[in-house]
């Protein structure tokens, strides 16, 4: 009984991810409709949530979550989708979604530091990081062989290629020290993170805290760009009266939003990277060779 309930409450629910770790949301209510709770009914419930598992593992439920979610900017893209919302989606189309989205998605990923907008002739490439194609035993790894292929890798797969030595990175970061960029290739390198897939290391090679997710950086600036351009065109866009000005109305909350979050993590980096813990004196500045 609980586990026709639980298939009838699932299709109700039109999910696309049927996944046994999301038990509530649409679900859940359409299970309650029917009169299955943990407390009233506990054997069909059992049995629902037994229906819920093999539902799961038979159409790929939390797999698919998991594919669909496990990178940054998907989990971007879909706050993006809630905060337009459905029927703002609809009316506004494709494009000028798109246009929405963008107000918010270009700033948190160029400041996740993935690529450089300002360097454009090493195809935009990030301070401290190589060029996943410089020539073959290159000594300065600055260069590629492949801009296509770089442009590619940075802005649609979010790759920063690996490390500069410590000597070329230094150039491009002044205040990096030999102990700072040590414990960075450490975590970079050795840190297998949270099941091989999230990691997290209190000092990245520019000194601020910064998360990786399959590789791709989120430090505190991007994070705040995007909850400030999310809160921003979702409070535009639920206040317009009409579709015309949902559209002008989440460009400019997104635009505002996203660069004011991004102002504030800015600020908060930078009163990381310049705080005692991460100016102590190097062993050179000690007068140890």
């Amino acid at each position: 009984m609980g586990a026709r309930k639980s298939e009838k409450a699932s299709k109700a629910a039109r999910e696309v991810y049927p996944s046994a770790l999301n038990l509530l949301g649409r679900y859940h209510d359409e299970l309650k409709k029917q009169g299955v709770t943990v407390t009233g009914t506990p054997v069909q419930a059992a049995g629902a949530f037994a229906a819920r598992v093999a539902t799961d593992v038979l159409n790929d439920g939390t797999r698919g979550f998991y594919w669909r979610y496990n990178h940054p900017l998907a989990i971007l893209d879909k706050g993006i989708e809630k905060a337009i919302g459905k029927e703002a989606y609809k009316e506004m189309g494709p494009l000028k979604t798109g246009l929405v989205g963008g107000t918010i998605a270009l700033p948190v990923t160029a400041l996740a530091g993935t690529y450089n907008i300002l360097n454009p002739g090493e195809a935009f490439r990030a301070p401290g990081f190589a060029q996943s194609y410089a020539e073959k035993g290159a000594e300065d790894r600055r260069q590629t062989t492949q801009p296509a292929q770089e442009l590619f890798e940075r802005f649609f797969l979010g790759r920063t290629g690996a490390p500069l030595k410590y000597a070329t990175a230094k150039e491009e970061i002044p205040n990096l020290t030999p102990e700072r960029y040590s414990r960075f290739m450490r975590s970079y390198y050795q840190d297998k993170g949270l099941l091989g897939v999230v990691k997290y290391t209190p000092e990245n090679l520019q000194g601020v805290p910064e998360v990786r997710a399959l590789g791709y950086p989120v430090n505190i600036a991007s994070a705040s760009a995007a909850v400030g351009g999310l809160a921003g065109a979702a409070t535009a866009i639920r206040t317009a009266p009409t579709t015309k000005q949902a559209f002008t109305r989440g460009l400019a909350g997104g635009g505002a939003g996203s660069v004011t979050g991004a102002a504030i993590g800015t600020a908060i980096n930078a009163a990381i990277a310049n705080s005692g813990t991460n100016r102590l004196p190097t062993t050179q500045e000690y007068g140890i060779s």
